[in-house]
């Protein structure tokens, strides 16, 4: 899969999950259109992230960040009162004993042992980072933070494969990442342009990091690897818009306490 091709793929999955995440806001649905799709990006990321990370035993550890991530989700969506990621620590916690059970499972000498509970153990954190998007729209207002993000995070992706020096791309990425989500922002309520600008900013130096990180990995020429690359940015992406809709609402509270006589 080709940088362009992933960048694209990243980009779709942006506005997937901000058309989700309005829907999910406007329709009679609940969270279930947003959970739903943060759970296919689990599955998506689970099945390719062994391949990247070159973990020897791919069954087992794709199950593991798949129970994980899928679960993580179920449980934000389900948690009745916030914080709603409070019962994330559980899931981690059963997902790093799910990870040594997986080395027991293991016949093949269970070789690069620390190296393969290592990387299962980081899959599944990075998995469970797409909680965010379901958390941020359950919060007062948070639906609008969740589409502002997703639009930056779509447009950054699709601009961030542009041909041509590499300092002007990524500047570009991240100004058109700024400029998605400060517009949204003024288009939607409950997010001012000043904390879409910082919401855009954030999400564009993420975005162009990744890329960086990711771009000349060998294991990219490989399908799975590659989507999994795609993914990455909108699960941990998710976490990011997470606190800072949390940063926004806090200000925003205190700034109205300063007002009160």
């Amino acid at each position: 899969m080709t940088p362009q091709t992933r960048a694209v793929t990243t980009a779709a999955l942006g506005a997937l999950v901000a058309v989700a995440g309005y829907v999910s806001a406007a329709g009679g649905l609940g969270l279930y259109p947003l959970a739903a799709v943060c759970a296919a990006l689990v599955v998506v990321f689970a099945i390719g992230w062994p391949g990247l990370a070159g973990l020897p035993f791919v069954p087992g550890s794709a199950a593991v960040v798949l129970l994980g991530g899928v679960g993580s989700v179920a449980v934000v969506t389900l948690t009745p009162l916030p914080p709603y990621l409070q019962h994330l620590a559980v899931v981690l916690a059963g997902a790093v004993v799910l990870a040594f059970v997986n080395e027991l499972l293991r016949r093949d000498g269970r070789l690069r042992l620390v190296e393969s509970v290592a990387g299962t153990v980081a899959g599944t954190v990075l998995a469970v980072c797409v909680t965010g998007w379901v958390a941020t729209a359950r919060a007062p207002g948070g639906a609008s933070v969740v589409v502002s993000g997703a639009v930056a995070l779509a447009v950054g992706s699709a601009v961030v494969v542009l041909n041509g020096r590499a300092w002007l791309v990524y500047g570009l990425a991240m100004a058109g990442a700024t400029v998605a989500a400060t517009g949204v922002a003024w288009l939607l309520p409950d997010v001012g342009t000043l904390a879409g600008a910082s919401l855009g900013v954030g999400v564009g130096v993420l975005v162009v990091a990744l890329h960086a990180l990711f771009d000349r990995l060998a294991s990219l020429r490989r399908r799975l690897p590659s989507l999994a690359v795609a993914v990455l940015p909108v699960s941990v992406s998710g976490i990011l818009v997470y606190v800072a809709g949390r940063v926004f609402a806090q200000v925003s509270v205190t700034g109205m306490m300063g007002v009160l006589p």
